[in-house]
């Protein structure tokens, strides 16, 4: 048995970057062998087993075989005959097909290291084009690694083209691409991600709404100025109606706090000037947003519309009286309200009139 860091530990590793994960190949072993050590299987379709202390995943060294179109359509052959150099063909990225011993010693059989010095973004072997995934991991990796100057390579983005020419990214999971897509809009340059689909046409695939909007750019202007990955969804779909907004976020069935953002943002950005300037619309503002009730999406909506305007003063300025009269409407109670005898839609007309009086007494300070 032989046992060797594998993928993205060695990749970080090589570039001087801290890495949270350590995947691990195992050579010349068996599913018994493993059990009798102590891992615990977890795979069900191709042998990962899990180190009884340090919990990690260790992997049997295998090689796949397409059988079926997607992502899930690989024949996978585990046993201890197959070698760690076969086991590394089957990856995606040359830079993620490096291997290192106990002793620090790097396997690179597909050139990774120069790849690395190259700043290059390559596939591994022809065998690139089987796996529609590789279409969104490349373009999430040139998101990671875009502010170090990597690129994709040409012919690798030929093969990209040619996946999403083939229509295999319609046999994706929707569940699968969101994955990709909310760690790429972690990354320092998420921007980059919308751009590289664009680049191979699957951009109009998956998000077709984008081609037609100034959303990438508006990204790429908002993430300097906030980590919140719901912010920059909602900034990447602001330019869109309220409703594509909707059914954008929807198609890539983005979790419900991505989309409530994102049509909120869509639906008020524009609305905010006006509804400095008049009590009645900026109490129209506060309700559409729920937020005389609960804190989200209201602070959303505030971070988005911050970093979209790269926390200028004037932007900084604007949403700090809109806070200032959010906490002025609040106040209000039903116990405020002086006359005991109303009740139902006339209570509710006149808790509304005392909060726009305190959010017009704010507005004019």
């Amino acid at each position: 048995m032989e046992i060797y860091r594998v993928g993205g530990a060695v990749r970080d590793t090589l570039l001087g970057h801290p890495h949270h994960e350590t995947d691990w190949v195992v050579v010349g072993s068996t599913p018994e062998e493993m059990l009798t050590a102590g891992y615990t299987q977890v795979g069900r379709d191709f042998p990962v087993f899990l180190h009884p202390e340090t919990k990690e995943e260790y992997a049997l060294a295998r090689t796949e075989r397409k059988t079926a179109p997607g992502h899930q359509g690989f024949a996978v052959h585990a046993d201890p005959s197959v070698t760690l150099e076969q086991d590394l063909e089957r990856r995606d990225l040359t830079i993620n097909a490096m291997a290192m011993d106990d002793d620090g010693t790097v396997i690179d059989p597909y050139r990774g290291q120069t790849d690395l010095k190259a700043k290059r973004l390559r596939h591994v072997s022809p065998h690139f084009v089987e796996d529609p995934l590789r279409v969104l991991r490349v373009a999430r990796f040139a998101a990671r690694y875009h502010h170090l100057g990597f690129r994709i390579a040409d012919d690798t983005l030929a093969l990209m083209t040619d996946i999403v020419a083939a229509g295999e990214l319609t046999h994706l999971s929707l569940e699968r691409v969101w994955v990709e897509t909310e760690k790429a809009l972690g990354e320092q340059h998420p921007a980059v991600y919308w751009q590289v689909l664009t680049d191979c046409g699957a951009l109009a695939v998956l998000l077709p709404e984008l081609e037609v909007s100034q959303g990438i750019a508006a990204l790429a202007r908002t993430a300097p100025g906030t980590r919140r990955v719901d912010a920059r969804w909602a900034a990447l779909l602001a330019d869109l109606p309220e409703s594509r907004a909707l059914k954008a976020s929807k198609r890539l069935k983005a979790p419900r706090r991505f989309t409530l953002l994102a049509t909120k943002v869509s639906a008020w950005r524009a609305e905010v000037k006006a509804a400095l300037r008049d009590a009645e619309s900026c109490a129209a503002l506060l309700v559409g947003l729920d937020a005389l009730r609960r804190d989200e999406p209201f602070e959303g909506f505030c971070y988005t519309l911050l970093a979209m305007e790269q926390n200028a003063p004037e932007a900084e300025r604007s949403i700090q009286l809109l806070r200032e009269a959010r906490t002025a409407a609040q106040a209000i109670r039903a116990t405020d309200i002086a006359d005991e005898g109303l009740a139902g839609p006339n209570l509710g007309a006149a808790i509304l009139a005392a909060q726009i009086d305190r959010i017009r007494a704010t507005l004019r300070s």
